[in-house]
């Protein structure tokens, strides 16, 4: 059985292209189309198995966009549990400004799902044996999921020697944070709207989460700060590890995912927080050497980890 699982409930299709500059209602001629097996959880288990990791893809699939991440999937030899359901899996758009470099991301909703489609995965996840040393439910919910399906998750997995790690934001994250769990990734925007607070400047950052770890909220807070790299907060100590200098020429799709899937693995292996956060921003920058949601690949971050700098632990108050 598996080591570690990530859960995906709001799959996607990821569309990507360029073109030479965007504007309104003219025909944007666009170059050739690349397509990938996306959504936050199905990202994280797509780096983790280039990491070597033991790990399954646990996904909900539907419809035709479904059939072809579940053959991208199998083409990248990812292990995976896909769940049917009765709706269409979601497109995503992203097409690169080839002139500016810019990025744009179009993201659909996805499809709604049943009452009994996401309680069959729920009573399924919480009767899964033998239970993997890690869960990491990654990305948004699909219409018709309650917001605190993530806490129910947690709170039905504890207990059973498993780190529960969740990715997500607005209220499914608030309820995250209020059942309790292992580990939890927040962008800067994100830690803002649950603190409630400004947070502009990196000691604000480091306390901030803090502050979730000392409540109980989180054991380990990963803060991803794009271009300003990311923090990692533990009750052994809070470390900002500045981002490497890698222009995001082909944008910046994945990234955090990449972040997250590299610094469990390096955590799962024993890693102490501070060389796990090296990992993770390698990988992080390794995902923009790539177009689309190539992703991060495992050479690239071997080579990056050698050029991230030791973590700067900060002192912070209970």
């Amino acid at each position: 059985m598996s080591a570690l699982i990530t859960l995906t409930l709001n799959p996607a299709l990821d569309l990507a292209t360029t073109t030479d500059h965007i504007a309104p209602t003219h025909k944007l001629r666009c170059g050739p189309v690349q397509r990938f097996a996306g959504g936050g959880g199905i990202n994280v288990a797509r780096v983790l198995h280039r990491l070597g990791a033991d790990v399954l893809a646990w996904a909900l699939m539907g419809g035709a966009a479904g059939a072809q991440v579940q053959q991208l999937l199998a083409h990248e030899g990812v292990p995976t549990r896909l769940q049917g359901i009765a709706g269409d899996t979601r497109e995503n758009f992203s097409v690169v400004e080839t002139s500016t470099g810019q990025e744009f991301r179009f993201v659909l909703p996805g499809p709604t799902l049943l009452a009994n489609e996401w309680q069959a995965c729920l009573d399924a996840l919480t009767a899964y044996t033998p239970p993997p040393r890690w869960l990491i439910a990654s990305g948004s919910l699909p219409p018709g999921t309650p917001d605190n399906f993530y806490a129910q998750l947690a709170q039905a997995l504890r207990g059973r020697n498993m780190r529960v790690a969740i990715d997500t934001s607005g209220p499914p994250l608030a309820a995250a944070l209020q059942a309790g769990v292992a580990l939890v990734k927040p962008s800067l925007r994100e830690l803002r709207d649950v603190m409630q607070q400004p947070l502009e400047h990196a000691a604000d950052w480091c306390a901030a989460a803090q502050s979730l770890v000392h409540s109980g909220a989180a054991e380990t807070v990963a803060l991803s700060l794009g271009e300003q790299g990311a923090v990692l907060a533990t009750r052994e100590g809070v470390w900002q590890s500045p981002a490497l200098n890698v222009p995001a020429t082909t944008g910046t799709t994945g990234a955090g995912d990449c972040f997250l899937a590299a610094l469990v693995w390096a955590l799962d292996r024993g890693d102490a927080p501070a060389e796990a956060l090296r990992w993770g921003v390698a990988a992080g920058a390794a995902a923009l050497l790539h177009p689309g949601t190539t992703l991060a690949q495992a050479d690239d971050v071997q080579r990056l980890v050698h050029g991230v700098p030791e973590p700067v632990a900060f002192t912070t108050q209970p």
